[in-house]
């Protein structure tokens, strides 16, 4: 069963990892850390994604308060849990708890380019694009209502 667990001291070096041709669309396990430092004042959520006892993953948001919403900042699957729908699993429970804090009511990530496995589950999950790009980096929205 896909639960979520709190980023602790205990539990942050656990070797996650997507496939090679994977990392130049998401923030590995040390960088997902970082920004969930630097973006601490703005309320980071870190957690790493388990099926049962076995860390499959990790994922990040924080609040954008000027804009009023939540930015799902990072998420990946490790390689050797892809495509057993741990992602799409794991990705609702994070828009849950987005739901459930209630501060807001819309969430926003981004996609690099290229990355049609990413716009995929995105799209399945409800998001969809706002027109507005930042680079290589596609923004997408969704309601939490």
């Amino acid at each position: 069963m896909i639960h979520l667990e709190t980023v602790t001291p205990e539990n942050w070096r656990l070797g996650l990892h997507v496939r090679e041709d994977q990392r130049s669309y998401v923030s590995d396990s040390a960088g997902i850390l970082a920004r969930a430092y630097a973006y601490r004042n703005s309320r980071s959520h870190a957690y790493v994604i388990y099926n049962d006892e076995i860390p499959v993953g990790m994922a990040l948001y924080y609040d954008l308060e000027e804009e009023q919403k939540y930015n799902f900042s990072q998420f990946f699957i490790d390689e050797r849990y892809q495509s057993n729908g741990f992602g799409y699993e794991a990705a609702g429970l994070i828009l849950q708890r987005m739901k459930d804090d209630g501060k807001y009511h819309k969430a926003v990530l981004c996609y690099i380019e290229g990355d049609e496995a990413a716009k995929r589950l995105y799209e399945k999950l409800g998001f969809h694009h706002t027109g507005e790009a930042y680079e290589d980096e596609i923004i997408m929205e969704k309601s939490l209502v």
